[in-house]
């Protein structure tokens, strides 16, 4: 946590205790294996299930996930991506290793989500994927999105780095689009000690490359035949026998990496699965006691509830409708040592952005203006004391009061400009 802040935002979004160091002690005393194995396949299959999906890939980050997704779509010059400016550079990131040109589609004023109609205006011929982020938890319009995704091709990538333990209409985030990227990072709503990823597929194909390029293993085309050299002498046991003198490559399109979660990240992921229901539903509770104060104050605004749709509540987020008073607000908050933090810095206005270009001011007025000007996130975190809660809910209040009577003064002190 933030050192001077009684109320700060949690290096750790989870809990960690006894249970994951039992599993981890469980596993070293075990002598099994360290990596590839039991625990690592059985948090996969946990997962898909959880989330609805075939397929569940862990490795080493949310970043990594995002990387090898982006792969699959094998981008080329004159391709386009859509993507949002409302999100840590992760998300946008590893487009910056492809030719495509990416667009930034501005987004909802409610939910800081990508909004759907400015999305299908983006739209082209040329469009190849859209990568999204479920901002603070909340699913983006994956209904429409998808309808408008689907029939054209346009494969759709969901960043639910946010977004584990929400649901839109009854289904998970990673499940609502074609692939879904996970984070284990320390902050998020569960944890494999620190770092750790999870990308989600329904095609075996997609798996089945994904499979090979985590595990150090090329993404490419094999056709079976035999080579037209008599292969040397080999074994049948020995490794990549059959694949070196049975297979012939017809094109890479990808080298492979080490991707591998650890087994002692999977025992800790096993155990953060099923505390997760609890993570969630403390972070509503502390969400809801902030949303009780919001509303006594007509110029502070949750974000926009939905029908169908629960928030997983990774970060709290809401809107400031007064002109001037957000920052006000930030530091009448943090002298009553309420850590607040504004996330995240519109992407399409990064340095790395700009010179890819064209891209900057006016490009999303939407997410600039809700980032210099409106949108505050608080301390959310399940690890908050009920005695934090408390402190947090009465000190929002007080500023809250503070800042609008200040407010008041001035606009009576001001002079109305008189005709002449």
């Amino acid at each position: 946590m933030t050192p001077g802040y009684r109320v700060p935002f949690a290096h750790r979004g989870s809990h960690l205790g006894e249970r994951e160091a039992d599993a981890i002690a469980q596993l070293v005393r075990s002598g099994g294996r360290l990596t590839s194995g039991e625990r690592r396949a059985e948090f996969e299959r946990r997962f898909a299930e959880l989330v609805g999906v075939r397929h569940a890939l862990t490795v080493t980050s949310g970043t990594v996930a995002l990387e090898l997704a982006i792969g699959l779509l094998d981008l080329g010059p004159g391709d386009e991506v859509i993507t949002t400016p409302q999100t840590f550079q992760a998300t946008v990131q590893p487009l910056l290793d492809t030719p495509a040109r990416v667009r930034f589609c501005d987004v909802d004023p409610g939910t800081l989500n990508i909004d759907p109609s400015r999305l299908e205006a983006l739209t082209t011929d040329r469009t190849r994927a859209v990568v999204l982020v479920h901002y603070g938890g909340r699913p983006a319009d994956m209904d429409r999105i998808m309808a408008h995704a689907r029939p054209r091709g346009i494969v759709v990538i969901e960043d639910c780095a946010h977004a584990l333990g929400a649901r839109r209409h009854g289904r998970s985030p990673g499940s609502l689009g074609d692939i879904g990227c996970f984070s284990f990072h320390a902050s998020k709503n569960i944890t494999t000690l620190g770092e750790g990823g999870m990308i989600t597929v329904d095609r075996d194909d997609w798996a089945e490359r994904l499979d090979r390029r985590r595990s150090n293993e090329v993404d490419g085309d094999f056709v079976s035949g035999r080579v037209p050299t008599a292969p040397p002498p080999s074994l049948a046991w020995m490794r990549w026998a059959d694949r070196a003198h049975g297979h012939a490559c017809a094109g890479v399109r990808r080298a492979g990496t080490n991707a591998t979660m650890s087994e002692a990240a999977a025992a800790v992921g096993l155990v953060q699965l099923d505390r997760l229901p609890g993570l969630v539903a403390r972070r509503r509770h502390i969400g809801a006691r902030i949303d009780e104060v919001l509303t006594r104050h007509d110029w502070l605004r949750p974000t926009t509830p939905e029908p169908g749709v629960t928030d997983a509540r990774h970060l709290h987020t809401f809107f400031v409708d007064r002109p001037g008073a957000r920052d006000a607000l930030v530091r009448s908050l943090d002298r009553r040592s309420v850590e607040v933090q504004l996330r995240y810095f519109p992407q399409h206005l990064m340095p790395e952005w700009r010179a890819r270009g064209p891209h900057g001011p006016g490009e999303c007025p939407v997410a600039e203006s809700s980032w210099f000007g409106a949108h505050m996130n608080l301390p959310c975190h399940p690890s908050l004391t009920d005695a934090q809660v408390d402190h947090l809910v009465h000190a929002l209040d007080d500023a809250a009061h503070e800042v609008a009577g200040r407010a008041d003064k001035t606009e009576k002190e001001t002079p109305c400009p008189t005709s002449t």
